[in-house]
């Protein structure tokens, strides 16, 4: 299938689901581009995602954003619903759930001209480590969506948004020990149609409109009304956080016996830190972006008061064709007051033999996450305890590739890694029983993953961590420590408040 040139200058393409595609772009001033989508954010849906960060090789600066998407999909548990938000939405919606009537693995529920429900039916058989991938889960609905839109004709149009931790228990099913609100969601993932593009190389901007058409259904002249949902400040002013000081502390002190006993090799709890949110979520996403560079900024308004806002220096998976990557980050350190005391930083950086144990057995997890979906020596380690400098931290870093071998796709790889050992432990599984039994409260989409799945089989993903989640009116800030059997519990604690303190400037 090729793309094909209209006469009035916009292009067509058919995807592999029967869809019709046509693509119009149009130039749009490149100086204010991103900040006049930032705005808008406040009360509106949508997503802005943003690299300011670059490094050789891995990093490159962009940015993307989409706003008033017409249509929504979210999940909680093994529950989805598709939402749409507009007339061009219900369209998407009628040609969504006519491709979605037909997956074994799901069972419709109540259906309106502007939401669909369903449910993920339980798995019929067991399904081996290699297989894990292809259980039906809530990426099932994902994998029929992206079916249905499936052309290598277009880099730009997908699926944005947030995925949230308690998407790895639909694998790894443990025993919840905290109470989830009722008002959760594991997953919001929009389907946009208008994008911006931001190309900082050759300092142009543009966006692309798409309409939709799969038979006799169509948002070509559909409405494209929206109605606004203006943040709301709140006059409640919340605790400190989840723990009390020192509170921490004393879970180092208490991890170490799981240690002793071989149950753990490294766990990342963390803790909450809390602040009524006075300043508007685009204010903080801006000073955020200011003070914390990063390559994977972003700023989600996921709708019903919810925000996140972030500077995540930590990719989760990329997949570009047939190379899936990943950057685990592992060793920590405070910036210099200049470059002398950096470089010296640095030095002590790399000469700790904790933070190169950490690392190691990052990666390691890591590698055996890639051999379950990777072919057979593809899986390679091409950046050794590399450094990352931001705002008021330094990083060692590992770049490890792969190549996905036939039959498996960019959820495959997404999923063999849920999530990332650098914001769990290992074992895997084992760790992330500490983390719900230990911790305070549930992590919500602490420790998930934020970014799009392409409609043309990429991936690009961010891990959720240096973000605040902003729910009505209240701004919150998780941090963790990576944990071993000689981690100094007054240090740990003092590295969380560090990795927390440039959000929580943000918030001020």
């Amino acid at each position: 299938m090729s793309t094909i040139l209209q006469e009035d200058g916009s292009e067509a393409y058919q995807t592999r689901g029967g869809v019709t595609v046509t693509r119009k772009r149009r130039p749009t001033p490149y100086a204010d581009a991103i900040s006049t989508y930032v705005d808008k954010l406040d009360e509106r849906r949508g997503a802005v995602f943003s690299s300011n960060y670059e490094y050789p090789g891995r990093y490159t600066r962009w940015d993307t954003a989409i706003v008033d998407p017409p249509l929504g999909i979210s999940s909680f548990g093994r529950k989805v619903w598709i939402e749409a938000y507009n007339g061009r939405g219900e369209a998407l919606l009628t040609m969504i759930a006519e491709a979605l009537a037909s997956v074994d693995d799901l069972a419709l529920g109540a259906r309106t001209a502007t939401r669909l429900d369903l449910d993920v039916k339980p798995p019929s058989r067991v399904f081996t480590e290699e297989e894990r991938s292809k259980m039906p889960t809530v990426f099932t609905v994902l994998r029929a969506i992206t079916a249905l839109f499936y052309s290598e004709e277009d880099a730009a149009i997908g699926l944005f948004g947030a995925f949230g931790y308690d998407l790895a228990f639909q694998f790894d099913a443990i025993d919840l020990k905290l109470t989830r609100p009722d008002d959760q969601r594991d997953m919001v993932l929009f389907l946009p149609d208008e994008i911006l593009v931001v190309d900082h190389y050759s300092a142009k901007a543009w966006i692309d409109r798409y309409d939709f058409t799969k038979g006799d259904v169509t948002t070509v002249g559909q409405s494209e009304e929206i109605a606004p949902e203006p943040f709301v400040h709140t006059d409640t002013i919340p605790p400190r956080g989840d723990h009390r000081p020192g509170e921490y502390a004393e879970l180092v002190t208490k991890v170490k016996e799981s240690f002793r006993k071989g149950d753990l090799f490294e766990v990342v709890p963390g803790q909450k830190f809390m602040e009524r949110c006075d300043s508007k979520p685009s204010q903080i996403s801006k000073r955020l972006k200011e003070i914390n560079p990063s390559p994977y900024s972003f700023f989600i308004n996921l709708g019903h008061q919810e925000y996140l806002v972030g500077a995540s220096p930590e990719m989760f998976v990329r997949v570009n064709g047939r190379r899936i990557e990943t950057c685990p980050i592992s060793g920590t350190i405070r910036r210099g007051a200049d470059p002398i005391e950096d470089s010296e930083q640095i030095l002590k950086l790399l000469n700790s033999k904790k933070d190169e144990s950490e690392l190691t057995m990052c990666s390691d997890v890591d590698r055996n996450d890639k051999s379950r979906v990777c072919e057979p020596g593809s899986v390679k380690v091409i950046g050794r305890r590399q450094i990352e400098m931001y705002s008021r931290l330094i990083h060692t870093v590992d770049h490890i590739e792969g190549r996905l071998r036939d039959g498996m796709d960019a959820f495959d790889g997404f999923l063999s890694h849920a999530w990332a050992v650098t914001v769990t432990g290992a074992p895997k599984l084992w760790a992330m029983r500490f983390i719900e039994k230990h911790e305070k409260s549930p992590r919500a989409w602490y420790g998930g993953a934020i970014g799009m799945v392409g409609f043309n089989g990429d991936m690009n993903t961010g891990l959720t961590l240096r973000t605040v989640r902003i729910k009505d009116g209240i701004a919150e800030v998780r941090a963790g420590a990576t944990l071993l059997n000689d981690s100094d519990p007054q240090e740990e604690e003092a590295e969380t408040e560090l990795k927390a303190s440039a959000m929580i400037a943000a918030i001020r």
